[in-house]
């Protein structure tokens, strides 16, 4: 029997190639979302990443679906518990988006540092550019060395941002529910044994929110906000936010009162609680870098998730 797999929001070809190699039959063409509770019942297992939701009614829909794949680290977008509780194997990629998603951090750093984000709209638009007022007005950048930064979940992808803020010279607070200390790999020596494990204490969540010069989110998909209006007056003035995991973690109303009082100097969203369709103040506000939800979009991230994800559907149903 051949299996029919369906990877709704796309996947890398490598990983369609080496799931048909293993025998499977692998749809990529998007049928859309109210189509699928018709059309979904064709198909044995579904990748999809955030864009296609598989909701309790439409798990009901097709008894045939077995395995549910989320082919990135989130899994709000699955009734993750209800479909595990009737018997369908649903799978993640938690670990292959790590440095993708890092690194998008590191972009938002650099450019809030040195106002990028800045100079890239005023420098097109100022018609007759005069370089000494923008250099005037751009010039008051700073460093990332020496300044602290706090990490608000410190799984996988908190733990690589940290990685890259301890190569900088950052200090680092990180914070985590369930662990008083966690050990990093420091891997980026590309030097024979020259690799090293480091241990690093987690803090309290008031000393972060006192103390960071800049704060990064981590964490999954909650009922409110991780950042609200408390949260915000426990930080130091002219701090600087950014959201690279799930909108709603940042209470978007307050982060914009916190911007236009200076208490937040800059924020970077790359999520939005109205995705894709962004508050217009988020867009248009000078204090804030934006990207559209691309933290895991990058070559090297999708072909990791993609391979990982097919070797999850190849062993479930070599198992079957």
């Amino acid at each position: 029997m051949k299996y029919r797999v369906l990877a709704n929001d796309g996947i890398a070809e490598v990983a369609k190639q080496k799931m048909i190699d293993a025998g499977l039959e692998v749809v990529t063409d998007k049928i859309e979302q109210d189509r699928l509770n018709t059309e979904l019942n064709g198909f044995d297992a579904l990748i999809v990443r955030s864009a296609t939701k598989v909701r309790k009614d439409l798990i009901d829909l097709c008894p045939n679906l077995k395995f549910i794949g989320r082919a990135g680290v989130g899994m709000d977008n699955i009734d993750v518990e209800y479909a595990r509780g009737i018997g369908r194997m649903v799978a993640n990629t938690p670990a292959a988006s790590s440095q993708s998603v890092a690194e998008l951090v590191f972009a938002h750093l650099f450019g809030m540092a040195r106002f990028l984000h800045h100079s890239n709209r005023a420098m097109p638009i100022s018609g007759d550019i005069d370089f000494k007022v923008l250099k005037k007005n751009f010039s008051a950048g700073i460093e990332l060395r020496g300044k602290t930064l706090g990490i608000i979940g410190f799984g996988r992808i908190g733990q690589a941002v940290a990685r890259m803020a301890l190569g900088l010279g950052m200090n680092v607070m990180p914070f985590k529910l369930d662990h008083d200390e966690v050990k990093i790999d420091i891997d980026f020596f590309k030097i024979k044994d020259a690799a090293m494990t480091i241990t690093v204490a987690t803090d309290p969540y008031e000393e972060l929110l006192a103390k960071s010069d800049f704060i990064t989110l981590h964490v999954p998909s909650v009922n409110k906000p991780v950042l609200g209006k408390s949260e915000f007056s426990q930080m130091k003035d002219g701090v600087c936010i950014v959201n690279t995991s799930r909108g709603g973690v940042v209470d978007e109303e307050e982060l914009l009162i916190a911007l236009n009082n200076g208490k937040v100097k800059h924020a970077a969203l790359d999520v939005f609680e109205n995705e894709p369709t962004p508050k217009k103040e988020l867009l248009h506000h000078p204090n804030i870098s934006l990207s559209p939800h691309i933290g895991a979009s990058t070559l090297e991230a999708q072909h990791r998730i993609g391979l990982e994800m097919a070797d999850r559907v190849i062993d479930f149903f070599k198992n079957l």
